[in-house]
């Protein structure tokens, strides 16, 4: 799947919770949506003056936080990243729940990690294949 088909199945799907989806479509979202993240925090920063650095006579202060930019894009991408992370999981065989995992630290965003970097099943309960029966055999 190509990164622009893998970003517009992606938002095109964007509360759809059912179904499948590869790790390419996955990863390739990923990306996208760390790209336009450090865009906006760049708008914020040369526009908003947010996340600057203030500096007086005794200290220099630094705020890190999110301006409207990095509030617009968060916003817009929290549910289609729910939905791609959960058809992600779907596509290796276990419930979306699995996603709730990510809330203890670490030890949850490594299990979803080797979740989402794990190679799809065959047909399952959630649907067929994504990767269609016409896979290449290597010889």
């Amino acid at each position: 799947m190509s990164p622009i088909q893998a970003v517009k199945t992606a938002l095109s799907k964007y509360v759809t919770f059912s179904g499948r989806a590869r790790r390419s479509e996955y990863w390739w979202f990923w990306l996208f949506g760390v790209v336009v993240a450090i865009v906006a925090a760049v708008i914020d920063f040369a526009v908003f003056d947010q996340g600057g650095t203030t500096t007086t006579s005794t200290s220099a202060t630094f705020s890190v936080g999110g301006g409207p930019a990095s509030l617009v894009v968060a916003l817009a991408l929290l549910l289609p990243s729910l939905a791609v992370q959960v058809r992600r999981l779907h596509d290796t065989d276990r419930s979306g729940w699995w996603i709730l995992i990510g809330l203890i630290p670490l030890i949850g965003t490594i299990v979803l990690l080797v979740f989402y970097v794990t190679d799809s099943k065959p047909d399952n309960r959630f649907g067929p294949s994504p990767k269609g029966t016409t896979e290449a055999v290597a010889a």
